[in-house]
């Protein structure tokens, strides 16, 4: 059945019946995934609140939601110990990008590199494999000693923690590309990098850009475990500051902060990757159908 009739007086086309039933399915699934989102949150949070007031977890370990807002507030309000919170986010925010990107331009590059190269790939692809073996965080301190308490051993152990992960995608993505495309493209008289460039990398995108969504998470945890481990500023020491005061308030509050950094960096790269495919079909959630 078509989904769309046309208005005969004003020329344009108009949604059936059918097709506005399931954009109507697909609003409500918003709403209630998004009432239910709520209702899971405020559950828990008012679940752990009487917890700790009756007795049933103890606040010294597991702190409580009210306590972690008290604690929200006195960092907006009268800032840490080690300066103004928004001082010590952006410290955290500067070593997380500036990871994020270098991970990613390196990882892209050298994960199409290899993808096209498959003697380059035989050759590298055991050294990739032990470097990959090596937790990335046990880096952190050698990255300490080689740069000091700067930034500049925050953002190596970021971009370690993003490398991998764009690479494999990259890596991948390439090697998946459709061979009939590449073969029509040589035959047409394209050149190995014009291939790269017009049909590879594009088939490689969707891989790439869903590897970009979970590697930020990994640049940000790279950047607070090196200021974990050391650092002069950033929320990684407000953590290890809380924790050697035993203030499991600060710890959990350091944690929200870190959350809300994450899902508004999801949310902008899903816009961006919304906008650089906007080739796929757009998906209407549909049930009973």
């Amino acid at each position: 059945m078509n989904t769309v009739v046309t208005n005969l007086s004003a020329g344009q086309p108009v949604p059936s019946d059918e097709a506005l039933r399931a954009i109507a399915r697909a609003v409500n699934h918003r709403r209630w995934v998004l009432f239910l989102r709520v209702a899971v949150a405020v559950a828990t949070l008012a679940g752990w609140e009487l917890a700790v007031r009756f007795g049933a977890i103890d606040p010294f370990f597991f702190s409580q939601p009210s306590a972690i807002y008290g604690q929200l507030l006195t960092w907006l309000g009268e800032g840490t110990a080690q300066g103004p919170l928004w001082r010590e986010l952006l410290v955290t925010m500067e070593e997380t990008v500036l990871g994020f990107l270098i991970g990613s331009v390196l990882g892209i590059a050298c994960g199409i590199a290899l993808g096209r190269n498959k003697l380059a790939a035989d050759v590298f692809s055991i050294y990739i494999k032990v470097a990959n073996a090596i937790p990335r965080v046990v880096l952190g301190s050698i990255f300490i000693i080689m740069f000091g308490l700067g930034m500049g051993s925050k953002v190596a152990l970021a971009v370690v923690m993003v490398f991998f992960v764009v690479f494999g995608n990259a890596f991948q993505g390439v090697r998946e590309a459709d061979k009939n495309l590449i073969a029509n493209a040589y035959i047409l008289g394209a050149n190995k990098r014009q291939v790269t460039w017009s049909v590879v990398f594009p088939s490689a995108l969707s891989w790439i850009l869903a590897s970009l969504h979970v590697s930020f998470g990994f640049a940000l945890v790279g950047a607070v475990v090196g200021e974990f481990l050391g650092a002069r500023h950033g929320i990684g020491l407000l953590i290890s500051t809380a924790q050697g005061t035993f203030n499991a308030a600060g710890v959990f509050a350091a944690m929200i902060v870190l959350a809300v950094v994450a899902l508004a960096a999801e949310y902008l790269l899903t816009a961006i990757e919304n906008r650089l495919l906007k080739w796929r079909p757009a998906q209407l959630v549909e049930h009973g159908m």
